[in-house]
């Protein structure tokens, strides 16, 4: 093992929690200081480890392996490749953006940022684990400081913070134990003899009969779907963005649902690929359900966070159809939508956050012409609008497009329902859009101040990934083709094989 990049990376938000321990509260600005201080160490250390990373080597780099709890097999296991990687500087990107957006928290900030760190670290822990109790352990870890930050730190407007983050905290602790009961059973069915491990390498080797595994990866997609919003698990997401604040609203859309993503396909099918075939036809069955009828409630909100809300679950719709693809081509695209998507909602995020701030309302009817007094914070609101829309040159674009036709080769009437609601999708976009920053000039919004200082850089910093990986869209396809690839080739004898409910439709 040689320098531990990745723990490093970990440490850094944790210890910068544990120095905000013993700063006085009304230091606001070295309590933000700090905070960003610390987010950017993790930030860098993840860009060097994303463009150090070797692609004739593949497979797993930067590994760290320390025994844990050896009775039962446990591994402190940490590494990085093609999918994890992105991920990795995902939450990076978007905890030190957070910080930013949060410059204005005055009501115990160092309490707030304390547990903003501590959720950028579970997060960050969920994405470079090689071992599942770790990965579990970190996804619970990422629960508590949420529903903490929404109680406190949350909006009241159409529902209470309250109701909010304890609805929040239900579906993501019933999701929590479906994916205990699968990982117990996955521990204790790939090795029923001799010494026993939660690698997910070694269990990814395993033998296992074709109906533990059907079963298996059906508790896997109901933990791993309720998180990533999957239809009909998806109810509790637009409240928690509404009631949540800023930072974890770009938090939860940016990364947390990525978790679900990024499970399903690390573990559900590099562990469970017979699980995975099974159940496909009906993932993108349930992503249709996503992708059309999360876009007409979209259609129908007043509410601007709710509108992103409901357009988060219609895209992650995508990412699950992508996934069902069970192709080389489709699972790129859906890893590769992860990103794109948290980058666009962070930032989108981010911009409603510096909207509400300032103009004290989120409804959409009450707004108008706002670009003539808050241009910058247009931009950025435009960016992630079009970026949300497919548009080219931005960093959704490409992603989007190798979906579809992951899809299409294999749900043909299913992939042209999806590619067809991208219709709507425009439609509440555009439409929210116009009437939030478009229109006369209305004199009672001359109060406000636009975008300055630190509150510009979330739009810096997502704004320049926006457009960097839609001009050079191979700093982000190769990246996660280097994993994609040598993972699944090994799988499509299993796949080719191995039952399924119905067929393409």
């Amino acid at each position: 093992m040689g320098f531990p990049l990745l723990t490093i990376a970990l440490l850094a938000p944790i210890i910068g929690a544990l120095i905000l321990m013993f700063v006085p509260e009304d230091e606001h600005r070295t309590i933000k200081g700090i905070s960003a201080f610390f987010t950017g160490i993790s930030l860098i250390l993840s860009l060097v480890a994303y463009f150090g990373y070797d692609f004739a080597l593949g497979g797993y780099q930067f590994v760290e392996d320390l025994v844990w709890i050896k009775e039962i097999g446990v591994t402190y296991a940490m590494g990085v490749d093609g999918i994890s990687l992105p991920m990795l500087l995902l939450t990076n990107l978007i905890g030190f953006s957070a910080v930013f957006a949060s410059w204005n928290v005055n009501k115990r900030p160092k309490t707030f940022f304390v547990l903003l760190l501590l959720l950028i670290a579970g997060v960050m822990g969920t994405f470079i684990s090689r071992d599942l109790f770790i990965f579990f352990l970190f996804y619970e870890v990422v629960v508590i400081p949420l529903y903490i930050m929404v109680v406190i730190w949350g909006s009241t407007k159409r529902v209470t913070k309250e109701y909010a983050g304890m609805k929040l905290t239900i579906y993501l602790l019933i999701g929590s134990a479906f994916l205990l009961v699968g990982v117990i059973a996955l521990y204790l069915n790939a090795f029923p003899v001799g010494e026993r491990t939660f690698l997910i390498e070694k269990l990814a080797q395993a033998q296992m009969s074709d109906s533990f595994q059907i079963f298996a990866f059906l508790l896997l997609l109901i933990g791993f779907g309720s998180l990533l919003s999957m239809f009909p698990f998806h109810s509790w997401s637009p409240d928690g963005y509404a009631g949540a604040p800023t930072a974890v609203s770009m938090i939860h859309a940016g990364v947390l649902k990525k978790i679900g993503g990024y499970g399903l396909i690390r573990i559900g099918l590099l562990v469970l690929p017979v699980g995975a075939k099974f159940w496909a036809p009906v993932i993108a069955v349930l992503a249709v359900c996503n992708v059309a009828y999360a876009a007409m409630i979209a259609l129908a909100q007043k509410d601007l966070k709710y509108v992103v809300g409901y357009s988060s679950v219609s895209h992650m719709g995508y990412v699950l159809i992508g996934f069902a693809a069970l192709n080389v081509i489709g699972i790129n695209g859906a890893i590769a939508n992860m990103f794109a998507h948290g980058v666009m909602s962070a930032l989108f995020f981010a911009m409603i956050g510096f909207v509400y701030e300032k103009t004290h309302t989120r409804w959409i009817p009450d707004m108008g012409g706002l670009a003539h007094q808050m241009p910058r914070a247009a931009i950025g609101l435009m960016m992630a609008g079009m970026a949300s829309l497919g548009l080219p040159g931005l960093v959704s674009f490409i992603p989007e497009f190798t979906i579809f036709i992951g899809a299409f080769k294999v749900y043909p009437v299913l992939a042209t329902i999806c590619i067809s609601a991208i219709i709507i999708t425009a439609l509440y976009t555009l439409r929210a859009l116009a009437n939030v920053l478009f229109g006369p000039r209305r004199p009672e919004f001359d109060q406000y101040q636009d975008a300055k200082g630190p509150e510009l850089v979330p739009l810096v910093v997502l704004g320049s990934v926006l457009v960097l990986a839609g001009f050079f869209p191979s700093l982000l396809m190769d990246m996660v083709n280097s994993g994609v690839e040598p993972m699944l080739k090994p799988l499509m004898d299993t796949l080719n094989s191995a039952p399924a409910i119905g067929g393409g439709f």
